[in-house]
């Protein structure tokens, strides 16, 4: 069956590739076998100068790599330029650092020399999404090739030209056949690939309901795994909020990326005494949101990216309407070619209606009226996701009492939650475990190792 890229703004099939044969997958596995005894022995400086080559690419590259992006999953052209020169440094980031992240750590015992050693373990499976078609597999794949390990990427079916681009935007570079190797796979092939010996860990960014079946295949076979699931993200707004500075950014953390990001605003939790002004405010933004054409320049919200998606999003507004949900914009798709709907803003959701029990991927933004911060943290740690979240304050002590108080992985106060490569990412409870960029998630797929010597 061939992976077909279909234009989410105006329904078009625009590509077709082939699926790998059983033989072509076997060929590729033990590529990246042998590509990691080559590529293990590689010194961090060597593993640099490579990944700065892939920066300078994709650099060189924007505008082909843009218009890309939006033609296979509608993100707006702008948003995909900002996607690919975030790759971009975040290559440069870990080719800076990677040496001192992962440099041999002393550990002072009864021995002579003792510490602990990170060294890279071998080929790992990436099963990633299309929402961030880019960045996910450089999220993941960068820290890990930096450790010295190499990449199987098992990307979304509808993203298939992303994923024939970055494998060979790193064969380009210099680097060896089958440090970054695209797999063009059905699902039912991933059970095989994570059992076999070749493969020793896999990594996932997706659905709940996916992440529960890789971790239960890693774990029959012994296989190490990350995994970053969906998130239902709250974003407080404290008693010193500045509604000047906060309904923009309140619009652009529920919009972004057409809605459909993990870490994307969903939630939005407002105290009492500001609530009908931020209401009022963020309804009548979120109503004059640009919306259309991706590649247009003025356009701020695009499609949804699948018809599937779409339908589904339509059914959790409408039937959570229908539950006693009020509608403060948008609300009902837009009647035009492609798959778009408008920026909508609900308040009143029943706790056990679709749109306040379930992940809404699309712009789609739920209000909900706390009587103070307190009763706000409690209620946004009141979900089974906890991946990140947001205080809008000016008040240190409210700021603190957010970082401390909310349940996820991920806090940022006054600005809109996002990943960057400083900072560890990931979530806890039904968000997943494990965690990606900085010093630590370098670290997810490396053997710890310690050594002593008498």
């Amino acid at each position: 069956m061939p992976f077909v890229a279909t234009n989410p703004a105006t329904g078009e099939r625009i590509a077709e590739y082939a699926a790998h044969t059983p033989a072509q997958l076997d060929s590729r596995l033990e590529r990246a076998s042998a590509a990691f005894t080559q590529w293990r022995a590689t010194q961090p400086a060597q593993r640099a100068t490579l990944m700065r080559t892939a920066a300078e690419l994709i650099e060189g590259e924007i505008p082909v790599i843009a218009e890309l992006l939006t033609s296979e999953m509608g993100k707006t052209f702008a948003a995909a330029k900002g996607e690919a020169f975030k790759c971009a440094s975040t290559m440069r980031y870990f080719a800076d650092h990677a040496e001192e992240f992962l440099a041999p750590e002393p550990i002072v015992t009864s021995g002579r020399r003792s510490g602990v050693r990170f060294d890279p373990v071998g080929a790992i499976l990436a099963i990633m999404p299309w929402n961030f078609p880019l960045w996910q597999v450089v999220r993941f794949g960068v820290p890990s090739i930096m450790a010295g390990n190499v990449v199987l990427l098992k990307h979304a079916p509808n993203v298939p030209g992303s994923a024939q681009y970055i494998e060979e935007l790193f064969r380009r570079a210099g680097f060896p056949d089958g440090v970054m190797t695209n797999l063009f796979v059905e699902v039912d092939a991933i059970e095989a690939i994570i059992a076999d010996p070749r493969v020793v860990g896999v990594t996932l960014t997706g659905s709940e309901r996916a992440g529960r079946s890789v971790a239960a295949l890693a774990g029959a076979h012994l296989k190490k795994c990350v995994l970053e699931l969906g998130g239902s993200d709250p974003f407080i707004v404290g008693v010193h909020a500045d509604l000047d500075a906060v309904v923009p950014m309140a619009v652009t953390a529920r919009v972004q990326n057409n809605g459909q990001a993990c870490i994307a605003s969903k939630r939005f939790i407002v105290v009492r005494e500001r609530a009908d002004e931020f209401i009022s405010r963020f309804s009548a933004a979120m109503a004059a949101v640009p919306t259309g054409d991706p590649m247009d320049p003025s356009t701020v919200l695009g499609p949804i990216v699948s018809a599937s998606q779409f339908n589904q999003l339509a059914e959790q507004v409408s039937s959570s309407v229908e539950a006693g949900a009020v509608v403060h914009s948008g609300g009902a798709p837009l009647e035009r070619e492609g798959y778009f709907y408008p920026a909508t803003v609900l308040t009143d959701v029943p706790s056990d209606s679709r749109a306040g029990s379930e992940e809404l991927f699309g712009p789609v933004a739920v209000v909900h009226v706390a009587e103070d911060l307190d009763a706000a943290i409690a209620y946004a740690n009141a979900t089974p996701w906890g991946l990140g979240g947001s205080i809008w304050s000016t008040d240190d002590a409210e700021i603190d009492a957010a970082i401390a108080g909310l349940d996820v992985g991920v806090v940022f106060a006054n600005a809109v939650v996002a990943s960057m490569p400083e900072l560890p990412f990931g979530g806890t409870k039904n968000s997943g475990f494990g965690r990606e960029l900085s010093a630590y998630g370098i670290k997810e797929f490396t053997n710890i190792k310690s050594y002593y010597v008498a």
